[in-house]
């Protein structure tokens, strides 16, 4: 009932100061509107080229028709390549991300023009999602077993992957057919909590957590069934309506930020200050490596990752065949 009642008033209070940043379409020329037989992926890019190649793959083999980009002025490449894709939309703004609310009215806004009432995968540019069984059975027919059962949002925390040694050492340029993970290979296996707040099930932990002392949220809900009630006026770790948001954990989003160019990007990171509070979990991941000296997440609780059977294993996550 509390979970209700708060979903009715931050619902409210949204409807009362409600944002809207339009975007421009870059690629192609035409708006496309999806088909019913669509299965639409929105992401956010800024610089991450690396990742372009293999993000693509991985989920058009999850059954992904069509890409819906908001490029937030990279020059890195990254722009250029996906106007190249034929199953890609590209879409550009006037202000930047921050302004933006940090993406969510973008990602709101692309939700209303391509249609509400279906369901949308919703991912930052370094997610790869995996579930039980994805290499066998694609997003279709997830989504009709997840409708089945009544669940209209999936739960699946980020997973911060590293490399196994100094992270100085180990390149991913995303320029040949290698995925991140095979780069960036290693997990923490212990040392996540997670707690039940009334809006949401938090989950934190991982060698942000450990390592710098962040306050990392890894909760995330990247498959979605998008209506009216649907919102990111909180936060997109916490979309409206709220009592959605308990659901089983049947996914995990395995997440790349530690490669060699990792101090680069974090520094361009605090320079930009698109990020919460100004960048400053980036400004204190900085201050980390600077007394350091290097960038090593190992320690004795690390795992070697070896595939999503192992995630089942490890209590990561559930199988929702089972369900």
């Amino acid at each position: 009932m509390l979970t209700w009642l708060d979903t009715q008033r931050v619902s409210s209070r949204r409807k009362k100061t409600a944002e809207h940043v339009p975007l421009d379409l870059l690629q192609p020329k035409a708006f496309r509107p999806l088909g019913a037989g669509d299965m639409p992926l929105v992401f956010l890019a800024h610089n991450d080229f690396k990742f372009m190649r293999s993000l693509l793959a991985h989920y058009r083999a999850l059954g992904v028709t069509r890409f819906i980009c908001v490029d937030d002025r990279s020059d890195d490449g990254t722009r250029e390549f996906l106007c190249a894709q034929s199953d890609v939309d590209v879409w550009v703004s006037g202000v930047r991300y921050r302004e933006a609310k940090r993406g969510k009215l973008w990602r709101e806004w692309l939700f209303a023009r391509y249609g509400k009432n279906r369901w949308y995968l919703n991912i930052d540019a370094d997610e790869y999602l995996v579930y039980d069984e994805c290499d066998k059975r694609r997003l279709p027919d997830l989504i009709q077993h997840l409708e089945s059962r009544g669940i209209r949002r999936l739960s699946a925390p980020m997973i911060d992957m590293y490399p196994a040694g100094s992270v100085a050492s180990f390149t991913f340029d995303g320029t040949d057919d290698r995925r991140p993970w095979d780069v960036a290979n290693s997990i923490d296996g212990d040392g996540y909590v997670i707690e039940r707040m009334k809006r949401f099930a938090s989950l934190c932990g991982g060698p942000r957590v450990r390592k710098f002392g962040t306050e990392a949220e890894l909760m995330k809900y990247p498959l979605l069934y998008w209506d009216d009630a649907c919102s990111y006026g909180v936060s997109i770790h916490q979309p409206l309506p709220f009592e959605r948001n308990f659901q089983p954990i049947l996914g995990v989003l395995l997440h790349f930020k530690f490669f060699a160019d990792f101090q680069q990007k974090t520094q361009d990171a605090v320079a930009d200050k698109q990020y919460f509070n100004g960048a400053q979990e980036y400004q204190r991941i900085l201050d980390a490596v600077a007394e350091s000296g290097e960038l090593d997440f190992v320690y004795a609780g690390t795992v070697e990752y070896k595939g999503v059977k192992q995630l089942l294993d490890l209590g990561f996550m559930r199988s929702p065949w089972t369900l």
